[in-house]
């Protein structure tokens, strides 16, 4: 066994062993892949292997839609050839037009990554699946390329694959110690002995947080039994002349495939089980846990309804085996949350058919720092530290069954809520507000006209859409305030603290006390990694001269883990996270400073305190900071406060908003907003594949400004010339907004993808951001949004369709 390498992953299922295949495809050959046991003795070997193109998003489809080719490819080499039964097509049913709404959605995001797939109705499909009833069938979404692989060979083909190029693989070598040393590389102790490595990877399946203990972190991933049983023959599988397409069934919880002359069926039962809460036996290897059909009885019954023949056929075999998920359903995939040259692929529910695209994007992360896509619908940072075993184990629950339900826009799914508030939650509560979860925060999305408002999920504009315009109204006419809970705020105190953000933010730094900045961080790649405000605030009795760094709520581990690898031994430079100490509250319209100067004594006039400001003061009698800035467009304040303060604030807010028609706004009117001025929200329109150029962030860079990180990167980029562009567009719909990942035509053709939509109500336009083709960037350039299936006119405008002039903000 090498005793040093460059990277060692820990773990020999579909997640290791793709990873290891896929960091020699990326030129890393001197690495090194350890198994307790044999490889695929964990989940891997009894995986119902089902391999589809279909993703919540284009990451996703981009990732599976690798997967199918890589196996395609190693299916059909001669040196170690694998069953894969490619492309006998896949059904996922419906029984709503919500849910074909959104099968015809997810067809134009498919087409944006070159895939294809079809929206069918119910006598399609029972013609394509000539086993099922039609009996309360909408129709379905068909997948050309669904298929099946033998998992075990799957996996061997990658290891000898990889082999082949160079690594190493230990099988029967249990890791017992994760030493890291102060120099960042790690010690991997074994039973065989040791292994130095630059880089880790936790690959462990079910034994994720085994591995995770030993690096001091906890996982948020929980493990379920899932069963599925193997069917006798079927006459009509053999009659058929074709093999059975696969079937997902959301209506029904169950999903099938052919197996040999019969069918593989399995169950997404709502009385589900959780499964190694309280740890695994070092002894659970190639082994299944106890039958209990019992458990399944109800969901087995649709499936009989949805394919009599079931009724008729005897089982073979049963399956009861552990599988992983996270807390929101999608895998953890790149680098581990507070660690250094640490790395994680776990929590792959569908690890077979998704995992070649997983190991595929975490290989270019750990070579290059960066993967193709925009990785953060996997990354393992997008969850706050508030994830523990009993909340993600509930998470897991509630996804399991609904496992093929999709999520809707604006649908907050109710297990383990509310699981971060602050004091104002239940008087927000009290007056009506509707709660959206951000970061696991509870923060007020509108406020309901009554305590029986619950408007339908779906696509369309919803029964919101009025209560969200006189929001807007109220706050463009009068004056708003809204709780901005968890934004991610970081103290950046030290001599070399500007300095230090001159190299981080690609643009000017201001270096003025009592001002605000807004700036954008980019990766090595010169692509955008972050966007941040920072506020330059003074030596007082509440600290010593400081930056407080602001960014999204989500962006919390995220930005504090870029800080952190980026600064230099010999800064004088200390990072604190004041996230969990603090709360926003933005006051927002034209008689916001009235609002303001009758709580806080100074002079808060647009000469004392103009847009950009800064200032430490007593509101009410509780300490507070305010910064002229805004997200709405309008005259607006974000007044920072300890929480321990926060009631008494709001109380003074909203006694002295009385006099000036103040009311609450929430998140979605925010969202509105924003949208007519032209704001960006981090990762649905700032993405790590287009750099600022792309982005229209120019007037934030700064190139003949001193090195920056991704300086070069950008320069280079920069001379070659845009790959892509972000611009505004008019939607000639009334309907419904256009949806993230949809796709903009012209002749026929992709031309773009939609960022973000919604209505822009001072402005009476249905607006979206999008990254188009250059050529159809300018004013005026016309092309057609596939709006489930509907090919809408979509026009280019400019930017910043509400007081372009920015006036109004400025007060």
């Amino acid at each position: 066994m090498k005793s040093r390498t460059k990277v060692v992953v820990i773990g020999g299922g579909i997640a290791g062993c793709s990873t290891l295949y896929h960091l020699t495809q990326e030129g890393w050959s001197d690495v090194v892949l350890v198994e307790r046991n044999e490889l695929t003795s964990g989940t891997t070997w009894h995986s119902a292997a089902q391999v589809t193109n279909f993703g919540m998003n284009q990451t996703m489809v981009g990732l599976k839609s690798h997967s199918i080719k890589l196996y395609k490819a190693l299916s059909e080499n001669p040196e170690y050839p694998i069953n894969y039964h490619h492309a006998d097509g896949g059904i996922r049913l419906a029984n709503t037009e919500a849910q074909m709404q959104g099968y015809r959605h997810f067809t134009s995001m498919a087409r944006g990554m070159g895939v294809e797939l079809e929206v069918i109705d119910a006598a399609e499909c029972a013609r394509r699946h000539p086993l099922i009833s039609t009996s309360n069938l909408a129709g379905g979404l068909w997948d050309p390329l669904d298929g099946d692989i033998d998992p075990a060979q799957l996996c061997q083909a990658l290891a000898y694959h990889a082999r082949k190029a160079g690594a190493e693989v230990y099988r029967n070598t249990p890791v017992t110690a994760l030493i890291q040393h102060k120099d960042d590389t790690w010690t991997v102790q074994t039973e065989h002995g040791e292994i130095d490595c630059d880089i880790v990877v936790n690959a462990g399946g079910y034994r994720v947080n085994e591995v995770g203990a030993m690096m001091g972190v906890h996982h948020p991933v929980a493990s379920m039994e899932h069963q599925y049983f193997l069917t006798e023959d079927i006459p009509q599988i053999a009659h058929a002349g074709h093999r059975m397409p696969l079937l997902r069934c959301p209506i029904s919880d169950y999903y099938c495939r052919q197996e040999k002359g019969g069918l593989l069926v399995g169950f997404y039962e709502q009385d589900c089980k959780t499964w190694g809460m309280d740890g695994i036996d070092p002894n659970f290897v190639n082994a299944l846990c106890p039958d209990d059909l019992d458990r399944v009885m109800n969901v087995m019954e649709g499936a009989f309804e949805r394919m009599p023949a079931l009724a008729e056929t005897g089982i073979r075999s049963i399956v009861n085996g552990p599988i992983t998920y996270t807390i929101d359903g999608a895998p953890l995939v790149g680098p581990i949350p507070g660690k250094r040259n640490a790395f994680c692929i776990i929590g792959l529910r569908a690890g077979l058919g998704e995992g070649g695209g997983h190991g595929w994007l975490l290989a270019q992360q750990i070579v290059h720092g960066e993967a193709q896509y925009d990785t953060w619908c996997i990354d393992p940072r997008r969850f706050a530290t508030h994830t523990n075993v009993e909340l993600t184990a509930l998470k897991a629950i509630e996804d399991y069954q609904n496992e093929f339900r999709f999520h809707f826009p604006h649908e907050h799914r109710p297990a383990g809520r509310p699981a971060k508030t602050t004091p104002l939650t239940p008087i927000l509560a009290a007056q009506g507000a509707a709660f959206a979860v951000v970061n696991g925060w509870e923060r007020m999305d509108y406020i309901k006209p009554n305590s029986d408002f619950h408007p339908e999920l779906g696509f369309d504009f919803d029964e919101t859409f009025d209560l969200v315009r006189a929001e807007v109204q109220n706050v463009q006419q009068n004056v708003g305030l809204c709780e901005v809970n968890g934004f991610n705020r970081i103290e950046i105190t030290g001599s070399d603290r500007h300095a230090f953000l001159e190299r981080m933010f690609c643009g000017a730094v201001t270096k003025r006390e009592g001002r605000v900045g807004l700036g954008y961080m980019l990766n090595a790649q010169g692509m955008v990694k972050g966007e941040a405000t920072f506020a330059n605030l003074p030596a007082s009795d509440r600290g010593p001269e400081r930056v407080w760094f602001g960014s999204a709520a989500a962006a919390e581990l995220h930005d504090m883990d870029w800080l952190q690898q980026n600064l230099l031994d010999d800064e004088d430079v200390q990072i604190k996270s004041l996230t969990n100490d603090q709360t926003i509250l933005v006051l927002a319209g034209p008689k916001a400073r009235k609002v303001l100067s009758a709580c806080a004594r100074g002079d808060w006039s647009k000469t004392a305190f103009p847009w950009l400001s800064a200032r430490e003061c007593i509101l009410g009698f509780a300490p507070a900071t305010v910064l002229g800035v805004s997200f709405s467009g309008e005259l607006a304040y974000e007044i920072h406060v300890p929480n321990a303060s926060l009631y008494a604030v709001y109380l003074a807010l909203r006694a002295a908003g009385d006099a000036h028609g103040m009311k609450l706004f929430g998140a979605r009117a925010v969202d509105s907003m924003r949208m007519e001025k032209g704001f960006l929200h981090w990762k649905a329109d700032l993405l790590t594949e287009f750099d600022p150029l792309e982005t229209g962030l120019a007037r934030f860079v700064k190139l003949d400004k001193g090195d920056f990180v991704g300086k070069e990167a950008l320069l280079r980029r920069q001379a070659k010339g845009e790959n892509r562009k972000l611009v505004t567009l008019k939607i000639a719909a009334n309907n419904a907004p256009a949806q993230g990942g949809a796709s903009l035509m012209h002749a026929n053709k992709v031309v773009g993808t939609v960022t973000s939509g919604d209505w822009g109500h001072r402005i009476d336009m249905n607006l979206a951001y999008a990254f188009v083709e250059p050529e159809f960037a300018a004013t005026g350039s016309e092309m057609q949004l596939d709006m489930f299936g509907d090919l809408v006119p979509a026009t280019v405008i400019a930017a910043s369709p509400y007081d372009p002039s920015f006036s109004r903000m400025r007060g």
